[in-house]
């Protein structure tokens, strides 16, 4: 093993090790994973820097510029309404029309995307049958991740494969090379979820149907008022939470801490005290009927409100309260409303949070999640901006009234074109999505704005600076030398025991990392074990792009996470649905990859 080997290895274990600590977002890893290969001298700089400027990074711009398109003239809107008029209110037919829709939209479109659509209409509709969320949603985000290998734009992490394939001098993937592959994992697996996968999702008391949308279990922050009549009484006196309807977890007091129901509820109260209390969306909401108690957002602001009246026209618009539920390109993830000042940002303010498990800490002050509920309460204008900046999807009060269904047919078009010249060969495919994402902003199918905002900036650093680990893999014969520890290990002679192999670390690092950043670890190996044992390498490329894909096991894949607070899933739900839909995909692969790319040596 050489020094530079041996830094390499350091560092690849490094960025593993930082990724499963995940206290550090994947981008900065990521960028310093890239200056550490510069500061080691594994690459020069103009080199490490080359991944931005790669026709990977470009073409995943491009199909996120169209995607938006899509999205932004209502064709994926439009879609939508068409599958759920036609499936109508019976479940045995909807959810098989829902889980084919989600699978055909998401082999176009990104899988998060098609997701964060179609989870608002899936809710609205088990609230209108007065069913469980969670017999859906779950299907929802596997169906979504279950087309991931039919086209070469179904996932970013096939855009990466078909770039490190050019590197090793290999064509580039063809726009329905997988397909092959692909098609039959996607029927088997919806076969899968539909006769199987919805038998084992656990049935709790807690997803029962709701009465209707946004009925859903808040908790909130409330405060005791210093000039109410609460002061001196205890929750059980006032008879607050004595009907269940409201529950009490925690009561703060300075740096007191009281848990415990009873205990709580038999305290006597003291001005200022901050309870957290949970309860159904218009349970909470009577709370500021109950003199003495307030959510601790509105008692900040009253006496300012109060001013406001006096000195405004009495004609001023009306607050409405929405829920909203953060996006995966939200800016707020990770971030908690008090370091945020939401109030003072956005002009709305904060009544209740809902999420899987219980906040660990008031609402205010703990780190907001993808698939976070927020209870909302403002003014429809503010109401509107936030939804147009792509923090929220609002559940409903507030009509969108932004989608230029006009041009829909227009960005159809031009989507379809795009993929028709890559497909009959026309274009390459970085100057079609281009193109196509030029002719989107020309056409005003969406403004720059709104192209800004749905690109995923994160996922584009990621993949630009971890394109410089690949390289320095290549110039410093580590992928080589773990090749052939792998091939000695496995055995030459053994080619799908090695795609075995591969399969599962590819899987196994999906779990802690991203799955573009787990594509980019295992594939500059990959290719070059093929290398080594003088076979075709694509076919160890394309298991490792199957594979990538796999992200069944934990709800860490973001079409997990987005439906994981709505569908009051547990952790071991995903493992307990995925594991076995995880070993079909692999059954399927391993007899179908070295069919269609032959390994042996």
């Amino acid at each position: 093993m050489t020094p530079e080997i041996a830094i390499c290895l350091t560092i690849l274990l490094g960025a593993v090790l930082v990724f499963a600590w995940d206290r550090i977002p994947p981008d900065v890893v990521a960028l310093g994973v890239m200056l550490a290969v510069i500061a080691t001298g594994l690459l020069p700089a103009d080199k490490a820097f080359a991944g931005f400027s790669s026709d990977t990074v470009l073409m995943i711009l491009g199909l996120l510029i169209m995607s938006a398109g899509l999205v932004q003239t209502g064709v994926v809107e439009i879609t939508g309404r068409y599958i759920f008029d036609l499936a109508g209110r019976n479940p045995s037919v909807f959810l098989p029309v829902i889980l084919v829709s989600v699978a055909l939209v998401s082999a176009f479109i990104s899988n998060t995307a098609a997701t964060a659509f179609f989870v608002p209409l899936v809710v609205g509709y088990a609230a209108k049958i007065k069913a469980s969320t969670s017999q859906f949603l779950l299907p929802v985000a596997f169906a979504s991740i279950l087309t991931s290998s039919v086209t070469l734009i179904s996932t970013s992490t096939n855009l990466i494969v078909s770039g490190m394939l050019t590197q090793y001098q290999q064509p580039a993937m063809g726009m329905f090379e997988l397909a092959p592959v692909g098609i039959p994992i996607a029927i088997a697996g919806i076969l899968y979820v539909l006769l199987i996968g919805t038998r084992l999702i656990p049935q709790r008391e807690d997803q029962k149907a709701e009465e209707k949308i946004g009925e859903r279990t808040y908790q909130a922050d409330v405060v005791i008022t210093a000039d109410g009549p609460l002061v001196g009484k205890s929750l059980k006196d006032a008879k607050i939470t004595s009907d269940g309807e409201l529950k009490a977890t925690k009561l703060m007091r300075g740096d007191e801490t009281i848990r415990g129901a009873k205990k709580i509820s038999e305290t006597e109260l003291e001005a200022g005290d901050e309870l957290i209390i949970e309860g159904l969306r218009a349970e909470l909401l009577k709370i500021k009927d109950i003199r003495g108690l307030d959510f601790k957002a509105d008692v900040h602001l009253a006496e300012n409100a109060e001013e406001d009246s006096d000195d405004k026209d009495k004609e001023k618009p009306k607050p409405t309260i929405v829920e909203g539920m953060l996006l995966p390109r939200s800016p707020l993830i990770g971030q908690s409303l008090r370091s945020l000042e939401f109030k003072e940002r956005y002009g709305l303010q904060v009544l209740a949070l809902h999420r899987a498990g219980r906040v660990p800490k008031s609402i205010h002050t703990a780190r907001l999640r993808l698939g976070d509920v927020l209870l909302l309460q403002g003014l429809p204008e503010d109401v509107k901006a936030l939804e147009q900046g792509n923090l929220f999807n609002i559940f409903g009060g507030i009509e969108p009234g932004r989608l230029n269904r006009s041009r829909a047919p227009l960005a159809t078009a031009i989507f379809a074109l795009a993929i028709l010249a890559v497909t009959f060969g026309f274009a390459s495919l970085p100057v079609a999505v281009m193109a196509g994402a030029f002719a989107m902003l020309a056409t005003r199918c969406l403004s720059p704005e709104e192209a800004y905002q749905q690109v995923e900036w994160k996922a584009l650093i990621l993949i630009g600076s971890l394109l410089s680990l690949g390289l320095a893999m290549e110039a410093s014969g580590t992928g080589k030398y773990l090749a052939q520890q792998i091939i000695a290990f496995v055995g030459a002679n053994e080619p799908y025991r090695l795609l075995t192999c591969f399969f599962v670390l590819t899987v196994a690092l999906t779990q802690p990392m991203s799955n573009q950043a787990a594509a980019l670890v295992v594939l500059p190996i990959a290719l070059q074990t093929g290398l080594e044992l003088g076979s075709d390498p694509r076919g160890f490329a394309m298991m490792v792009a199957v594979a990538a894909s796999c992200s069944y096991l934990t709800p860490l894949e973001p079409s997990c996470l987005m439906v994981y607070g709505p569908g009051k899933y547990q952790f071991s739900d995903f493992a307990r649905v995925g594991l076995p839909l995880t070993f079909l995909i692999y059954v399927i692969a391993i007899v179908l990859v070295p069919w269609m790319w032959p390994v042996s040596v």
